[in-house]
């Protein structure tokens, strides 16, 4: 089942099945790369760490993502992405 979030730089991933974590996370990296976005904001919880395993996983092998870290305010619980910027298109 499809489901629609908004690209608003913060997503909670609670609401999802831990087995999707991995292509919710790389489409809404996409998602909010094609939308402007800069960074992006990952909630993951804490708990035993291994969603944010995953989150950390999938964000390091992103073609879009230019560096990760924890939220320090978050105790491990949520992560910050910060996107590439955009390509610039060569000049003519």
């Amino acid at each position: 089942m499809a489901h629609r979030i908004p690209i608003d730089g913060t997503i909670d991933l609670h609401t999802f099945a831990p087995r999707d974590i991995p292509s919710v996370v790389e489409e809404y990296v996409r998602a909010a790369y094609e939308n402007g976005l800069q960074e992006v904001r990952l909630i993951h919880g804490r708990g035993q760490g291994i969603q944010r395993s995953a989150v950390h996983r999938v964000l390091a092998g992103h073609p879009l993502v230019e560096t990760h870290w924890d939220a320090p305010e978050s105790h491990l619980g949520a992560t910050i992405a910060r996107l590439r910027p955009p390509a610039r298109a060569p000049h003519a």
